[in-house]
């Protein structure tokens, strides 16, 4: 493990494997760096992969005030710590704030999205704005493990798999970084495809998702990769959102080294 000062001094953990061209991994939410583990062992067979802990979670530290202009920042010291321009990998939630990076003017190179979590229809902002508004008042409870469960039921999960998942053994795990899920609301913000930030990212993308998610994921993905200049959308077959890494790690490779898309 390594780490990096943040510009507001906030340590940043990361774990450096491979050699060749840097690609930084950026977690979804309540997520710690080990869940990208194996990706990140993958794809190290032909990149430098940083895989780090977003702030408040894992080994990072988080200081407050949060606001998602110091996540960027974070990984703009993930970027610096791997001496130059890098690649972005982001997962759900994660790949917004990636594209958010790459749209503030990052050293990004190539920028890989897998499932961001956008809605789209009439009353989708305003559905987003209730789940922040009930997410604040049960993490201001110090309800954490309720905080997570209305993520699970706000993303379309049936309630009994909701139980189920309560009961697994790594749920206390999980719960413990229910409090970042305030961060990872604030990086979606209204929820919709942001049309205009996206068409700022000059970089290529290739925004990723799976054909057994949801009948949400190809029409995101298809407008998200509209908005933005250079991209591609491209679905995986067999895959929902918790993708095998082993599926994925190849359609990276491919993109990352410039022989997809």
């Amino acid at each position: 493990m390594e780490k990096v000062r943040s510009s507001d001094g906030t340590e940043i953990a990361f774990d450096r494997l491979g050699t060749g061209a840097p690609v930084v991994l950026v977690g979804g939410a309540s997520r710690a760096r080990t869940v990208l583990t194996r990706l990140a062992g993958l794809l190290a067979e032909e990149f430098t992969v940083l895989n780090y802990d977003r702030r408040g979670r894992g080994d990072s530290g988080d200081t407050a005030p949060y606001a998602v202009e110091r996540e960027i920042e974070d990984i703009g010291a993930v970027i610096g710590a791997a001496g130059g321009p890098a690649a972005l990998f982001g997962d759900s939630s994660g790949a917004v704030l990636a594209l958010r990076a790459a749209a503030a003017g990052l050293p990004v190179t190539r920028l890989a999205l897998w499932e961001p979590p956008f809605v789209s229809g009439p009353q989708a902002a305003g559905m987003r704005w209730e789940y922040t508004a009930r997410l604040a008042e049960l993490l201001g409870a110090g309800r954490r493990g309720e905080a997570l469960a209305l993520l699970v039921s706000a993303a379309g999960a049936p309630d009994e798999m909701v139980e189920t998942m309560l009961r697994v053994p790594m749920w206390p795990e999980v719960e413990a970084l229910a409090h970042a899920l305030a961060h990872d609301a604030a990086v979606m913000d209204d929820g919709l495809v942001p049309a205009a930030l996206a068409s700022s990212v000059k970089v290529p993308v290739l925004v990723l998702h799976g054909g057994e998610t949801g009948p949400w994921t190809g029409g995101m993905a298809r407008a998200l990769a509209e908005a933005l200049p250079d991209a591609r959308s491209l679905a995986l077959r067999g895959q929902g959102h918790g993708v095998d890494r082993a599926v994925l790690a190849p359609v990276l490779r491919g993109f990352l080294a410039g022989r997809l898309g």
